[in-house]
């Protein structure tokens, strides 16, 4: 395996982690730091990580176009392990509100720069399926660890990821000299990351907008905030749905299985020869049905769910790579297309949560039916290798 790659798939699976393994001990951190429960305090310690992305992938995507990729994911490494090391030593409300800032920054950071690699490669279909897997593991990952390290330390999970970025910092920072864009036969161009590129800031303001409001690719970035949205509002509203259906234990189990069935698509579709646009409308069709089996059929429903996700998140990545922009842009092609991700996780469930008053189950039939309009959107991205 080419450094450049294990550098981003370790780096995925980390960024990941640490984010995740918050999550199942939030309680106990926000207590320990005299954060109430529902106070905004609590929920700026949740949503930090989302809100530094948000904030961030975009300008990040600017500097990936002009600046060594390998260099950012470093960057994003380094601030990943500041974060962590910052949860391990302060229970001070602000700093910690910070160092979940830092993390969702390191994945703008990331972000970016690592999709940018992996599209120039010629087998960036599998590529983009092993990065996914690694992404999804290290969602999961971070949750049963911090799970299973709980009753001994509270930060345990935090503090194995931190020690993890360390290593991979290490290893990114001594190896980054011998591996630095040496992209040879497999890749389909060679590019200078480390060139300098004027432009104002108003020119680069244009550009942006012109990516992401072009009519060409807005279906795309459409299907993205709503592959991502989706998941985001099963995972926010299915646990109060499903009270008196599944114990705790079982609704564990259930919420695992969207990881654990995305993690094994994604595997499988990369390695596919399915053509992209086949990739993201059946990822947008089995997702749509999975919301609507999850109302009678939990395992059944996550796992569609799950499986559509994953293929969708194999497609849309390839979909951006072959948008007709300059070649110059890339990065900033992905960091766009990250962002509308996190929009649909951090805004989709927040939309969706207005209809709960007409009952849960009509809500998520509503958000299976507008997801699947999305197939009738005009899609012109340009055609390169489908089948």
């Amino acid at each position: 395996m080419k450094k450049e790659r294990f550098l981003i798939y370790s780096t995925v699976f980390l960024i990941m982690g640490l984010s995740n393994s918050v999550i199942p001990v939030l309680p106990e951190i926000a207590s320990a730091s005299s954060i109430g429960p529902g106070s905004i305090a609590y929920t700026l310690l949740f949503s930090g990580y989302f809100i530094g992305a948000l904030l961030t992938l975009i300008p990040f995507g600017f500097l990936a176009d002009r600046y060594n990729h390998l260099k950012l994911i470093l960057l994003a490494v380094a601030l990943t392990a500041l974060s962590g090391i910052m949860l391990i030593l302060t229970n001070n409300t602000s700093l910690m509100i910070l160092a979940r800032m830092l993390e969702g920054i390191a994945c703008g950071a990331f972000f970016p720069p690592a999709y940018s690699i992996l599209a120039e490669y010629h087998e960036k279909n599998r590529y983009f399926g092993e990065f996914n897997f690694l992404l999804n593991a290290g969602l999961a990952s971070g949750v049963v660890v911090a799970g299973f390290l709980a009753n001994g330390s509270i930060k345990g999970a935090i503090v194995l990821f931190t020690a993890l970025s360390l290593i991979i910092l290490s290893f990114g920072t001594i190896g980054s000299g011998m591996c630095r864009n040496k992209f040879k036969d497999n890749l389909i161009r060679k590019t200078d990351r480390g060139d300098n590129i004027s432009t104002s800031f108003l020119a680069e303001t244009k550009k942006m907008l012109n990516i992401s409001l072009n009519p060409e690719y807005i279906r795309t970035w459409i299907v993205a905030f709503f592959i991502f949205g989706i998941t985001g509002v099963m995972l926010a509203y299915y646990p109060q749905y499903s009270g008196d259906m599944l114990s705790k234990p079982e609704l564990g189990i259930v919420i695992a299985i969207v990881y654990i069935s995305s993690m094994a698509t994604n595997l499988i579709a990369g390695r596919s020869k399915i053509g992209y646009r086949k990739m993201i409308n059946a990822g947008i069709i089995l997702a749509a049905l999975g919301v609507i089996a999850s109302i009678r059929y939990p395992i059944s429903g996550f796992a569609l769910l799950g499986i559509g996700s994953g293929i969708g998140m194999i497609g849309l990545p390839i979909a951006v790579s072959f948008m007709n922009t300059d070649k110059t842009d890339k990065g900033l092609s992905m960091g766009i297309f990250t962002t509308y991700t996190y929009m649909g996780l951090a805004f989709l469930p927040i939309i969706i949560g207005h209809f709960t008053k007409y009952g849960y189950q009509l809500m998520f039939v509503g958000a299976a039916l507008l997801m699947l309009l999305t197939l009738l959107l005009k899609d012109s991205t340009k055609k390169i290798n489908e089948l």
